[in-house]
């Protein structure tokens, strides 16, 4: 399954340690981490691993285990419910990586899913210098909270931008937990441009099949990266010679807050760093 989902133009691989993997092999997939890394490691897309979570069995080995791994930027925490929960992993990462020799720190992904964890989203993305992102996870959320996985997507609106002004306010990514039914093409395709217009960064495919849709609905147009740099040149050009803080651009004035959301465009598209 990795080394096919390395083909599809992902961005980033998921090497799973948690849900997908049973109570008796959880030993095995661990040991079986660093050959599987070494694999993937040329074929392009970033790599991170999901651990166990804390208070399982299995989390503080997982941890170990990955900081000695180089070929891996991140590990994706599951079940996060605080601040707390990311001090544990942060202490447990500051001592692993000083024993392995790591020279460029472990960043952590905070996966949300469960009422608790969403309650606190803002303290968790805060909680550590190492928090990249915050990814929302229907599954363990939607038994959480009591409601059926697959409702309308307007169900989970309320989790979406609880999550989203969390990830903004403290600028870490945000990124749309998956889409399960894997015949709905049209499913996808509404909650991938669903999680883009809210304001989403990024969402995650199960399937290699989803990749695609995924991709195009996350991916600026050449069009959208015009009017970036446009924004971008517009008002640098304006402040050098009248310091101005607005210009006027093919009829219309734009300002920092266009050149924000003109940043994050270039970055997302892989050519420049969001502000």
């Amino acid at each position: 399954m990795l080394a096919k989902a390395a083909g599809t133009g992902a961005d980033e691989l998921v090497i799973d340690l948690e849900d997908s993997v049973a109570v008796a092999e959880k030993e095995a997939a661990r040991i079986a981490l660093p050959a599987a890394v070494e694999r993937l490691e040329l074929a392009g897309p970033a790599l991170t691993v999901r651990v166990n979570a804390p208070r399982s069995p299995w989390c503080h080995r997982d941890l170990a285990a990955v900081a000695e791994i180089g070929g891996v930027d991140s590990v994706i925490v599951p079940k996060v419910e605080s601040a707390a929960d990311i001090a544990f992993v942060e202490r447990l990462l500051d001592g692993v990586e000083r024993a392995a020799g790591r020279e460029r720190p472990l960043r952590v992904q905070a996966l949300i899913e469960t009422a608790a964890g969403l309650l606190h989203a803002e303290e968790i993305a805060t909680a550590s210098a190492r928090v990249q992102g915050l990814i929302l996870g229907y599954a363990d959320l939607a038994a959480s909270l009591g409601r059926p996985q697959r409702g309308d997507l307007e169900s989970w609106r309320g989790a979406q931008e609880q999550l989203l002004l969390a990830a903004r306010a403290s600028l870490v990514e945000a990124i749309d937990g998956p889409f399960f039914e894997l015949e709905d093409s049209g499913g996808l395709d509404r909650a991938c441009a669903r999680a883009a217009a809210l304001g989403f960064d990024g969402k995650w495919a199960i399937h290699p099949g989803q990749v695609a849709a995924v991709n195009a609905a996350f991916t600026p147009t050449p069009d959208q990266v015009e009017r970036a740099r446009a924004v971008l040149a517009a008002l640098g050009a304006a402040a050098v010679e009248d310091g101005a803080g607005a210009v006027r651009l093919d009829g219309e004035m734009v300002d920092e807050a266009m050149a924000v959301g003109a940043r994050r465009i270039l970055a997302r598209a892989g050519l420049g760093e969001p502000e």
